[in-house]
Protein backbone atom coordinates (compact mmCIF):
# COMPACT_ATOMS: atom_id res chain seq x y z
CA UNK A 1 0.00 0.00 0.00
CA UNK A 2 1.12 3.39 -0.70
CA UNK A 3 0.01 6.79 -0.51
CA UNK A 4 -0.92 8.66 -3.82
CA UNK A 5 -1.82 12.22 -2.13
CA UNK A 6 -3.40 13.41 0.92
CA UNK A 7 -6.53 11.28 0.69
CA UNK A 8 -5.98 8.42 -1.98
CA UNK A 9 -4.63 5.31 -1.18
CA UNK A 10 -3.44 2.53 -3.53
CA UNK A 11 -4.68 -0.59 -2.19
CA UNK A 12 -4.76 -3.16 -5.04
CA UNK A 13 -3.22 -2.38 -8.64
CA UNK A 14 -2.80 -5.16 -11.59
CA UNK A 15 -0.93 -3.29 -14.59
CA UNK A 16 -1.18 -6.55 -16.73
CA UNK A 17 -5.37 -6.52 -16.47
CA UNK A 18 -5.38 -2.52 -16.01
CA UNK A 19 -7.19 -2.46 -13.08
CA UNK A 20 -6.90 -0.07 -10.23
CA UNK A 21 -8.73 -0.28 -7.03
CA UNK A 22 -8.09 2.65 -4.47
CA UNK A 23 -9.45 3.64 -1.13
CA UNK A 24 -9.77 7.06 0.19
CA UNK A 25 -9.92 8.58 3.57
CA UNK A 26 -13.50 9.83 3.21
CA UNK A 27 -14.77 6.47 3.26
CA UNK A 28 -15.00 5.81 -1.07
CA UNK A 29 -13.84 3.63 -2.93
CA UNK A 30 -12.53 4.18 -6.66
CA UNK A 31 -12.18 1.00 -9.36
CA UNK A 32 -10.62 1.62 -12.83
CA UNK A 33 -10.65 -1.38 -15.22
CA UNK A 34 -9.55 -1.36 -19.36
CA UNK A 35 -10.60 -4.09 -21.40
CA UNK A 36 -10.98 -4.30 -24.99
CA UNK A 37 -13.31 -6.42 -26.96
CA UNK A 38 -12.77 -8.05 -30.48
CA UNK A 39 -16.01 -6.70 -31.83
CA UNK A 40 -16.76 -3.30 -32.75
CA UNK A 41 -18.11 -0.21 -31.15
CA UNK A 42 -21.78 -0.73 -31.98
CA UNK A 43 -21.97 -4.24 -31.04
CA UNK A 44 -20.11 -3.94 -27.51
CA UNK A 45 -22.58 -0.56 -27.39
CA UNK A 46 -25.64 -2.34 -28.52
CA UNK A 47 -24.59 -5.69 -25.42
CA UNK A 48 -24.38 -2.28 -22.73
CA UNK A 49 -27.32 -0.71 -23.77
CA UNK A 50 -30.45 -3.35 -25.05
CA UNK A 51 -32.07 -4.78 -21.91
CA UNK A 52 -32.07 -7.95 -23.71
CA UNK A 53 -28.52 -8.42 -23.93
CA UNK A 54 -27.42 -6.71 -20.82
CA UNK A 55 -29.10 -9.12 -18.66
CA UNK A 56 -27.43 -11.91 -19.98
CA UNK A 57 -23.75 -10.79 -19.06
CA UNK A 58 -24.30 -8.61 -16.51
CA UNK A 59 -23.20 -10.05 -12.76
CA UNK A 60 -20.65 -12.35 -11.77
CA UNK A 61 -20.46 -15.52 -13.25
CA UNK A 62 -23.36 -17.96 -12.26
CA UNK A 63 -25.58 -15.35 -11.44
CA UNK A 64 -28.70 -14.65 -13.25
CA UNK A 65 -31.34 -11.50 -13.74
CA UNK A 66 -34.93 -12.50 -13.27
CA UNK A 67 -35.35 -8.36 -12.98
CA UNK A 68 -33.82 -6.07 -15.16
CA UNK A 69 -34.87 -2.81 -15.93
CA UNK A 70 -32.61 -0.91 -17.65
CA UNK A 71 -32.84 1.79 -20.85
CA UNK A 72 -29.77 3.85 -21.75
CA UNK A 73 -31.39 7.03 -21.37
CA UNK A 74 -30.54 10.23 -18.98
CA UNK A 75 -33.27 10.65 -15.95
CA UNK A 76 -34.57 6.79 -16.45
CA UNK A 77 -34.39 4.37 -13.80
CA UNK A 78 -32.39 1.37 -13.16
CA UNK A 79 -33.68 -1.86 -11.32
CA UNK A 80 -31.67 -5.03 -11.43
CA UNK A 81 -32.16 -7.78 -9.04
CA UNK A 82 -28.76 -10.54 -9.33
CA UNK A 83 -29.51 -13.52 -8.09
CA UNK A 84 -26.89 -15.70 -6.94
CA UNK A 85 -26.41 -19.47 -7.90
CA UNK A 86 -27.23 -20.13 -4.04
CA UNK A 87 -30.61 -18.44 -4.35
CA UNK A 88 -29.84 -15.32 -2.58
CA UNK A 89 -31.08 -12.07 -4.53
CA UNK A 90 -28.70 -8.74 -4.70
CA UNK A 91 -30.92 -5.85 -5.64
CA UNK A 92 -29.94 -2.40 -7.18
CA UNK A 93 -31.63 0.53 -8.27
CA UNK A 94 -29.92 3.69 -10.21
CA UNK A 95 -30.45 6.28 -12.71
CA UNK A 96 -28.64 7.39 -15.94
CA UNK A 97 -27.09 11.31 -15.71
CA UNK A 98 -25.48 11.18 -19.37
CA UNK A 99 -25.81 9.14 -22.36
CA UNK A 100 -23.47 9.78 -25.43
CA UNK A 101 -24.67 7.26 -28.47
CA UNK A 102 -21.45 5.45 -29.07
CA UNK A 103 -19.24 6.97 -26.77
CA UNK A 104 -20.08 7.06 -22.78
CA UNK A 105 -22.44 5.87 -20.40
CA UNK A 106 -22.62 7.43 -16.81
CA UNK A 107 -25.45 6.05 -14.19
CA UNK A 108 -25.54 5.65 -10.54
CA UNK A 109 -26.61 2.77 -8.12
CA UNK A 110 -27.17 1.63 -5.24
CA UNK A 111 -26.89 -1.42 -3.69
CA UNK A 112 -30.19 -2.29 -1.79
CA UNK A 113 -30.58 -4.73 1.59
CA UNK A 114 -33.50 -6.76 2.14
CA UNK A 115 -35.66 -3.62 3.21
CA UNK A 116 -34.66 -1.86 -0.11
CA UNK A 117 -32.01 0.92 2.41
CA UNK A 118 -28.81 1.69 0.12
CA UNK A 119 -25.84 0.04 1.28
CA UNK A 120 -23.33 2.25 -1.11
CA UNK A 121 -24.12 4.39 -4.13
CA UNK A 122 -21.75 4.47 -7.04
CA UNK A 123 -20.89 6.53 -9.78
CA UNK A 124 -20.30 4.64 -12.97
CA UNK A 125 -18.34 6.09 -16.44
CA UNK A 126 -18.28 3.43 -18.99
CA UNK A 127 -16.40 4.72 -21.69
CA UNK A 128 -15.59 3.17 -25.19
CA UNK A 129 -13.48 4.17 -28.07
CA UNK A 130 -12.32 2.24 -31.21
CA UNK A 131 -9.36 0.25 -30.70
CA UNK A 132 -8.26 -1.10 -34.23
CA UNK A 133 -11.41 -2.60 -35.45
CA UNK A 134 -11.57 -3.66 -31.98
CA UNK A 135 -13.35 -1.43 -28.76
CA UNK A 136 -11.85 -0.13 -25.90
CA UNK A 137 -13.92 0.19 -22.56
CA UNK A 138 -13.02 2.23 -19.64
CA UNK A 139 -15.00 1.73 -16.45
CA UNK A 140 -14.52 4.18 -13.82
CA UNK A 141 -16.41 3.33 -10.34
CA UNK A 142 -16.45 5.64 -6.85
CA UNK A 143 -18.35 3.93 -4.41
CA UNK A 144 -19.74 6.03 -1.44
CA UNK A 145 -22.01 7.08 0.98
CA UNK A 146 -20.45 3.43 2.36
CA UNK A 147 -22.42 1.81 5.47
CA UNK A 148 -20.85 -0.63 7.77
CA UNK A 149 -23.44 -3.29 5.93
CA UNK A 150 -22.11 -2.63 2.28
CA UNK A 151 -18.11 -2.38 3.11
CA UNK A 152 -18.16 -6.64 2.71
CA UNK A 153 -19.96 -6.25 -0.94
CA UNK A 154 -17.15 -3.61 -2.11
CA UNK A 155 -14.55 -6.32 -1.73
CA UNK A 156 -15.69 -8.71 -4.57
CA UNK A 157 -16.50 -5.31 -7.14
CA UNK A 158 -13.21 -5.94 -8.82
CA UNK A 159 -13.65 -9.40 -9.43
CA UNK A 160 -17.33 -9.38 -9.86
CA UNK A 161 -16.95 -6.84 -12.58
CA UNK A 162 -14.68 -8.66 -14.32
CA UNK A 163 -16.79 -11.97 -14.39
CA UNK A 164 -19.04 -9.99 -15.97
CA UNK A 165 -16.82 -8.83 -18.61
CA UNK A 166 -15.75 -11.70 -19.34
CA UNK A 167 -19.33 -13.09 -19.60
CA UNK A 168 -19.92 -10.25 -21.79
CA UNK A 169 -17.03 -11.52 -24.19
CA UNK A 170 -18.50 -14.69 -24.80
CA UNK A 171 -21.99 -12.80 -25.74
CA UNK A 172 -20.16 -10.95 -28.25
CA UNK A 173 -19.07 -14.15 -30.18
CA UNK A 174 -22.57 -14.89 -30.19
CA UNK A 175 -24.49 -11.67 -31.46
Amino acid sequence: MRVLSNNWIITFQNPVNNIKIMINSENKVELSITRIFDAPRELVWMAWTDVKHLKIWWGPKGFTNPVCEWVAQAGKKILIHMKAPNGITYPMDGEFTEVVDLEKLVFKTAALDDDGKRLFEILNTIQFSDDGGKTKIRLDFVAYNITPEGKPYLAGQEMGWNMSLDKLVELLKQI
